[in-house]
């Protein structure tokens, strides 16, 4: 089930919009299709990252999947268990498995996230 507190990107990232900024992890749809997440590497928290920029990358048995900035800022936090135990991904993308963190970012890159069904709608056009 795809959270409905949640906005989501095309690239199949999921995003938690705070009061501090953005919670950025890669949604279900997306660690299925990769399979078991072996490796992540994470930015250095203080990059100043553009909308859409690459900032992330996640390798499964399968392949290499980049994450993009959902929204233009700097990261803040990284989640460093992520480094020792990628597999997190597989198994909580929408809770524990988040990526980065990225501080104040401008109220217009929002407008680029889907909702929950409007998410669930393209996923379902991809298949």
């Amino acid at each position: 089930m795809i959270p409905e507190d949640l906005k989501y990107t095309k690239d199949h990232e999921g995003v938690r919009v705070e009061a501090a900024g953005a919670v950025v992890g890669i949604t279900d749809h997306a660690q299925k299709a990769l399979g078991d997440i072996v490796f992540v590497e994470l930015p250095a928290v203080g990059r100043k990252l553009a909308q859409h920029q690459e900032m992330a990358v996640v390798e499964s048995v399968k392949a290499a999947f980049d994450i993009y900035a959902p929204v233009s800022g700097e990261v803040i936090a990284v989640n460093k268990e992520l480094e020792s135990h990628p597999e997190i991904i597989n198994a909580d993308p929408y809770g524990n498995a988040w990526i980065v963190k990225i501080g104040k970012f401008p109220e217009n890159d929002a407008t680029d996230l889907m909702d929950a069904a409007a998410y669930d709608a393209f996923v379902t056009s991809e298949s």
